[in-house]
């Protein structure tokens, strides 16, 4: 039987997690992967202006291929992944195969490509489980055009988006008076700025966590450090590809996006980069942690050890000498004198007493 195998009958369950290790580290996006089967989808669509907005809700994608007008854009949310519905979109607004196959796919790396006039971005919504104290993901996709944008969302029951919706609902608001892409910018803004509340409920677990470290060093606390480790990888797995997609868009030359809107997302780009940076302080606070459960644990070995030894070292006196009057021989001094016995306590105890007093003098103890 393996170590590991003996350690579960000592320790809990809990302290391995196994199973969460699986859904963070093995990512392959070259596999199909099991989608939940979906049966209804929801699509919004909010067409605007700086002069009018209208907001519509449609449960087939077939309703949404309405003749668009001159001078008005479009956003498209479809909360709800299905491949007939998506080859659809993608085909009536002209999005690359490729571009479809990756709103299809899952566990990519986020990115962003620009294919026969599209710029497309896909990357991870991230949510706090206060329940679990994991860190959840959900894969959206972003598609850019002209004069629409269009976005995929796995879950319906929530997203970051609620911001921008109210923004597009209010007459003179700056969103309204932009092009598409200061739409995009606008939502992935969102999605930035949800990184750090993310972070926020992370660093609360991370602070609970160290204090059960300071206080004591049982095995539970050591499971709470590798629990958000691994919450950690999942942060940073997300956030430094995003890094490097806002830097793309950046540089990007595409006629697409305005020159007023770059600056924008340059301001994308500052908090990404703080979110990439607190991540890594995260992560160094996580190592300190570890080596400091370590040493706890080391001092705390040592302090018994020391005990041990000190405990050993004052019996060391009263085995001996009772050795030397326990052995069987016919002379044995004071084995006949009356006062013999109590010569020999009077020695067991007189002795450790002085060796305390030596160790205290030299500060052993």
């Amino acid at each position: 039987m393996a170590p590991r195998d003996y350690l579960r009958f000592i320790l809990p369950d809990m302290l391995f997690g196994t199973e969460r290790t699986k859904e963070i580290l093995q990512v392959n996006p070259t596999v199909e992967h099991d989608r939940k089967p979906v049966t209804d989808i929801i699509i919004s669509v909010f067409t605007y202006n700086e002069h009018m907005m209208e907001e519509r809700r449609f449960s087939r994608v077939e309703d949404i291929f309405t003749e668009r007008r001159v001078g008005e854009i479009s956003w498209i949310n479809i909360d709800g992944i299905r491949k007939e519905d998506v080859e659809k979109v993608c085909a009536h607004f002209g999005i690359h195969g490729l571009l479809a196959e990756d709103i299809l796919s899952c566990n990519q790396r986020p990115k962003m490509d620009e294919v026969e006039g599209v710029l497309y971005c896909l990357l991870n919504m991230l949510y706090f489980n206060q329940a679990e104290s994991a860190v959840e993901q959900e894969q959206v996709s972003i598609a850019l055009g002209r004069d629409f944008v269009l976005t995929f969302q796995e879950d319906p029951a929530r997203d970051v988006f609620n911001p921008v919706r109210e923004r597009l609902r209010m007459s003179n608001s700056k969103l309204r008076q932009r092009p598409a892409d200061y739409l995009c910018y606008s939502l992935l803004d969102l999605i930035v700025d949800n990184y750090f509340l993310v972070m926020e409920r992370l660093g609360e677990k991370i602070e609970e966590v160290e204090e059960e470290v300071v206080r004591n060093t049982k095995p539970v606390a050591m499971a709470g450090i590798n629990r958000l480790r691994k919450e950690l990888i999942v942060l940073k797995r997300n956030i430094l590809p995003v890094r490097d997609l806002v830097a793309s868009i950046i540089r990007s030359e595409s006629p697409l996006l305005d020159d007023r809107t770059t600056k924008y997302f340059k301001d994308v780009y500052d908090h990404i980069v703080q979110a990439a940076d607190l991540s890594e302080n995260y992560r160094d606070v996580m190592m300190s942690m570890q080596d400091l459960y370590i040493n706890n644990v080391n001092l705390k070995m040592n302090e018994v050890m020391k005990v041990m030894a000190v405990v050993t070292c004052l019996l060391a006196p009263a085995t001996v000498i009772g050795g030397i009057f326990g052995m069987n021989f016919e002379q044995v001094p004071l084995i006949h004198n009356k006062w013999g016995f109590f010569i020999s306590i009077a020695l067991m105890l007189f002795i450790p007493v002085w060796m305390i007093g030596v160790f205290r003098r030299r500060g052993w103890f």
